[in-house]
């Protein structure tokens, strides 16, 4: 493992970027950014479009290691390259941004009020090639949408026994169980989440550190005890739905919490802005993501 990138994830200030958007979520992704869906016919010129969209946010200026701890990616981008060095190595030794791989293949059936993640097919092949790529840590995202206890009990089962599987590569995991924000019960499904949590740490090997990406929870510094904990390298946060202002503020009344944002921090983004006009706006939401992430 990289020293340095330990380092900077485990006590640099800013935040990390979540640019991993995968399958169905492309699309979506997409069209938010402006590009209408009769600007490809394939697959794969969808995910061309969506690489030169992430390309174009990871070499604009103001993403840097200043202000961006790491990054998050998906598997095609980190196989692919960014002004004509591999994506991972780009990040790193250009910008001083962490590379990370989103490693989940997305969600199963809701049962007993959550979704797991479909099961991993191809994990130790891909723990491999991120291996290969100097990549630091991975992402995995299960879903929960009421305060079910044996949803959630499996929810995290399956999350840590992956992280095993991580950490024994030699990678740092991102446990990810996201709780719905609109959800009417999700105060009652944040204490659960986070009692669970606690129960599972003394599992972590001694010397061994996972992190999290929790939801903003609806109690300011609910999670404060989980940012102090020895097995946790960092509790991160991601905007769920909020605006960005909104997802920024609520971050901002959470000490210690940082961002890893997705669709707050691409807010105001579009295919048609001159390269000005679009670091001008991405530079501003980095900015303002980075403050509500120092408090």
């Amino acid at each position: 493992m990289n020293e340095e990138q330990l380092r900077r994830v485990s006590v640099g200030g800013g935040f990390l970027a979540a640019l991993d958007q995968s399958g169905g979520s492309t699309a979506k992704a997409l069209a938010s950014y402006g590009v209408p869906e009769s600007a490809y016919s394939t697959e794969e010129q969808m995910f061309d479009l969506m690489h030169e969209f992430r390309g174009r946010i990871i070499s604009a200026p103001a993403f840097d290691g200043d202000h961006i701890l790491g990054a998050i990616l998906f598997e095609q981008t980190m196989d692919r390259d960014v002004a004509g060095m591999a994506t991972p190595r780009y990040l790193w030794e250009r910008k001083r941004v962490v590379p990370f791989i989103k490693v989940d293949e997305g969600l199963a059936t809701e049962v007993d009020g959550v979704q797991l993640m479909k099961p991993f097919t191809k994990l130790e092949r891909l723990l491999e090639r991120a291996v290969s790529q100097q990549v630091f840590g991975t992402k995995m995202r299960s879903f929960i949408h009421r305060g079910h206890a044996e949803g959630i009990a499996e929810v995290l089962d399956q999350q840590f026994q992956y992280a095993q599987q991580i950490l024994d590569a030699g990678l740092v995991p991102i446990i990810e169980p996201e709780v719905d924000i609109t959800s009417t019960e999700k105060l009652q499904a944040e204490g659960l989440l986070k009692r669970g949590i606690a129960e599972r740490l003394p599992s972590v090997p001694e010397g061994r550190q996972v992190m999290l990406k929790l939801s903003i929870p609806s109690q300011d510094d609910f999670y404060i005890d989980l940012i102090g904990h020895p097995k946790i390298m960092r509790v991160v946060a991601l905007s769920g739905g909020y605006s960005q202002q909104e997802a920024i503020t609520r971050l901002a009344r959470n000490h210690g919490l940082i961002a890893s944002f997705s669709r707050a921090l691409t807010a105001g983004l579009q295919w048609q802005q001159s390269d000005e006009e679009f670091n001008r706006i991405l530079a501003a939401s980095i900015a303002a993501i980075y403050a509500g992430s120092t408090t």
